[in-house]
């Protein structure tokens, strides 16, 4: 059979003839119209991913020593790596030690990553090694309500050459470094000059006017919007910063690296140098006790560990040592207190001298700490030490050595050439006697021999 085919199903294609032109001029303006929308919707997105760049944040808030310095460094070179938009240091320091500062700022200088330093919180300080690293950075902000200056070194390197000479070579040489440091970014170098000179130091708003920072910025995400569209010059050329609605990674201290960092701290250093010395004398005294030397060699490497990242004068750690010396001397020698006084004075010296920077608060030991410090080890080592002794010349009291010179009963004659029995403490012993002793007669033992006593008459004694 031939299949029936509905003719509305088809149509001819002479139909269609008269409509071609109509279709021509309807779609070519729309598929123009829907070009144009694809292409613009290809560069907002490629626009979006050029923002969408990654930004690092660390946080440095203490002291800058050479745990917080390799911290740094390390960030600086991970952000190089990944490509990073920027690295941002939220920075808060009293100040550091120079050598740490070096290392940082070098870095900061021939990195190929923006980085910005941003002194925040509100309240937030960049002192003394702080100025250097925020003129080291290529943006510079500050947050409302920071500070910034007092820039005069207090220390160079381990030496204690306090002479004006020595001062005045050591001041010249940071003004030339901070001057490098403020010219090479194309900051105000007079001002970072009298930061150093003559320590002043200046508001966020002041630096800002002065320019020696950038800009201020009263929060991160304020900050973020400032430095958009920004550019900066990098060791390897020019890059435009991009941080409108880019990722933060925030990359705080990992756990060893808090660890070290707080035992670096001066402070702590000293705490856990006297509580190794304090540990290592207990196990001596008292040798197979085990847990005080065992505790005792981990403050002590710890203490180690944390005085080769600071500038340690060894004189002052060779008065302590003295001062311990004087201490246990005394307990030995009658001195009459000189010993302890001497000690005391020996270790409160030692202590303020035990770190070359004393002179910045940050870096050195707080003197509460040390004349406690100082205090609690002469009352240790003159009690611990005395009590011991003490107990080292008391007589005995039990064993063959206990019995010598306690008094009994006779309850037999004894003689030089007769053996008898005598009561003492409530028991019967077998004893002999150089003298005549009568039976109830009081006697006192001169000495053992065995399981036999030597007795002597009380008499015999207490005749003139």
């Amino acid at each position: 059979m031939t299949p029936q085919v509905s003719r509305r199903s088809l149509v001819c294609p002479r139909n269609l003839m008269g409509l071609g032109p109509r279709i021509r001029a309807g779609v070519v303006p729309f598929a123009l119209g829907l070009l144009a929308l694809l292409t613009g919707s290809v560069r907002a997105q490629t626009q979006d991913s050029v923002r969408a760049g990654t930004i690092y944040l660390i946080d440095v808030d203490g002291i800058i020593n050479p745990v917080s310095a390799q911290y740094i460094l390390r960030h600086i070179e991970q952000a190089e790596e990944a490509g990073a938009e920027c690295l941002i240091i939220r920075l808060d320091t009293p100040g550091g030690l120079l050598e740490s500062t070096k290392d940082i700022v070098k870095r900061m200088l021939s990195a190929n990553v923006p980085i910005v330093v941003y002194v925040s919180p509100s309240g937030a300080g960049a002192v003394s090694a702080g100025v250097f690293l925020t003129l080291a950075a290529h943006i510079a902000a500050m947050d409302e309500g920071t500070n910034i200056g007092a820039a005069h070194p207090v220390s160079i390197g381990e030496t204690s050459d306090t002479s004006r000479v020595m001062e005045e070579k050591v001041t010249n040489w940071a003004v030339a470094y901070i001057r490098s440091i403020a010219e090479k970014r194309g900051r105000n170098a007079d001002w970072a000059e009298q930061a150093v000179r003559r320590s002043i130091s200046c508001t966020e708003k002041e630096a800002l006017k002065q320019g020696v920072i950038d800009l201020v910025a009263p929060s991160l995400d304020s900050l973020l919007l400032a430095l958009d569209g920004r550019k900066v010059q990098l060791a390897a050329g020019s890059k435009i910063l991009r941080t409108k609605g880019a990722e933060v990674v925030n990359l705080p201290m990992t756990f060893r690296d808090r660890i070290l960092y707080k035992i670096s701290h001066p402070t702590v250093a000293y705490i856990l140098l006297i509580l190794g010395i304090y540990g290592l004398f207990f196990e001596l005294s008292n040798p197979g006790a085990i847990l005080p030397g065992v505790v005792g060699g981990i403050f002590l490497i710890l203490a180690f560990f944390a005085l080769q990242t600071l500038s340690v004068n060894y004189a002052g750690l060779l008065l302590i040592l003295f001062a311990i010396v004087l201490f246990i001397l005394e307990v030995k020698v009658t001195s009459y207190g000189i010993l302890t006084l001497g000690g005391i004075v020996s270790m409160i010296i030692g202590s303020l001298m035990l770190f070359n920077t004393y002179d910045l608060p940050a870096l050195r030991v707080s003197l509460s700490v040390v004349v406690a410090a100082a205090l609690t080890t002469a009352a240790f080592f003159v009690f611990a030490l005395g009590m011991a002794l003490k107990a080292k010349r008391t007589k005995p009291t039990t064993g063959r050595e206990g019995l010598i010179g306690e008094q009994g009963v006779a309850l037999s004659h004894l003689g030089p050439d007769e053996e008898g029995q005598v009561k003492l403490h409530g028991e019967i012993w077998r004893a002999i006697s150089t003298q005549s002793v009568r039976k109830g007669e009081r006697i006192r033992v001169v000495g053992v021999e065995g399981l036999t006593l030597k007795v002597e008459p009380i008499r015999s004694r207490e005749a003139p």
